[in-house]
């Protein structure tokens, strides 16, 4: 058993710039706390034997109780997190024990732990460093599979009928890879969307071992399988080919070149030593 390397797809969501993976609001922090609940979640199914929202083994007095929030504080600031309880208190959960109040360094380890493409084992290995706990598969089962439900979800959620301006863009990544365990540059390509009300929302991420027409025209049909029924405008890097899988799926769509892109194809008309000062007149007209 191996975890898919389309979880990277919600762990790499919205980073686009240093400030939205971390801080107060970043999604890193968001990440870390509904990672750290479905631990959480999975354990107590694990201790009760039973799955949430089924009946209880026959005979068995001990149950769900609801939940308390605790505030957890870790490198990058205090953090509420949901911990579910049981009717005799005899869970004690092992990711955040009663009366602990901070969590430091799991950041870097829970990413690799649910996005490294690891064996049970290699999970295993991890879970021992990170907490000092032996677990067994069934444990391990049970908290990727929760995570997993909702990468799918989160894949396949609906989406608005209409954005104003969506970019299309890749990052480019260090990934492992499951078969050879070793480490290999990729492209992430995002679908960056902008709300009617302004608001920046990752629409997509995809892994692909080519950039080309054929593969932006299925991300087009997988955008419009999700309900979106125009873009207004699509921003794109010039790759050859582009344009037409957008309008393809969007025939309304304006394709505008990025900004980054025009500027560097107009400086290609001046000389070196004229390209600073080109440059900075560029920015006024972009």
């Amino acid at each position: 058993m191996t975890i898919s390397i389309e979880l990277l797809d919600e762990l790499l969501t919205g980073v686009e710039r240093p400030e939205d993976l971390r801080g107060d609001a970043g999604l890193l922090k968001e990440l870390k706390v509904r990672l750290m609940e479905r631990m959480l979640g999975g354990e107590l199914t694990a201790h009760l034997g039973y799955e949430e929202g089924k009946a209880a083994p026959p005979g068995q007095l001990n149950r769900r109780n609801g939940s308390t929030t605790k505030v957890l504080k870790g490198q990058d600031g205090a953090f509420p997190v949901t911990v579910p309880r049981d009717r005799d208190g005899s869970f004690e959960p092992e990711p955040v024990k009663k009366g602990q109040t901070r969590i430091d360094g799991i950041d870097d380890r829970i990413i690799g732990l649910y996005a490294a493409g690891l064996t049970v084992r290699d999970i295993q290995g991890h879970l021992l460093d990170l907490y000092g706990l032996k677990v067994s598969p069934d444990l391990i089962s049970r908290v990727t599979d929760a995570v997993l439900s909702e990468v799918r979800e989160w894949q396949s959620r609906a989406l608005d009928r209409m954005y104003p301006i969506v970019i299309f863009d890749a990052l480019r990544v260090k990934i492992r890879d499951a078969d050879s365990r070793t480490v290999k540059n990729k492209a992430v390509y995002i679908a960056l969307g902008v709300t009617r009300e302004g608001v920046r929302e990752v629409l997509g991420l995809w892994i692909a071992e080519n950039e080309g027409a054929k593969f932006w025209l299925s991300v087009m049909n997988e955008l419009k399988n999700r309900d979106v029924q125009d873009l207004l405008i699509a921003v794109v890097d010039g790759l050859k080919g582009f344009p037409e899988a957008i309008t393809a799926a969007f025939p309304e769509a304006m394709v505008q070149t990025c900004i980054v892109h025009l500027v560097r194809h107009s400086l290609n008309f001046c000389s070196w030593k004229d390209r600073k000062a080109v440059a900075a007149d560029l920015r006024r007209i972009y």
